[in-house]
């Protein structure tokens, strides 16, 4: 096992782990942006207004994505175990 191998195997983790995360982030995100932009309009300061539709939007997310976030990491431990053999000799 070189160094490169394992900088290879950690920044393929990285990347699906960012994948993951940006598929609940980004809504989130967004949602949250929307939701403070109409609580600045109309002085409305409820700290619910802002967490119940973040919350049913990564939900949402979560619904939508997740067939497709669990393909994601099936297929890189997949591919991980598969290197297996490779990466020792």
């Amino acid at each position: 096992m070189t160094p490169g191998s394992v900088f290879t195997i950690m920044q393929q983790a990285l990347e699906v782990t960012v994948l993951l995360l940006a598929v609940l982030l980004l809504p989130a995100l967004a949602v949250g942006l929307l939701v403070s932009i109409f609580q600045a309009a109309t002085q409305i300061n409820e700290m619910t207004l802002s967490f119940i539709p973040k919350l049913m939007i990564t939900v949402a997310a979560m619904v939508i994505g997740g067939p497709w976030m669990l393909q994601l990491i099936m297929g890189y431990t997949q591919r991980l175990f598969e290197g297996i053999p490779g990466l020792i000799g």
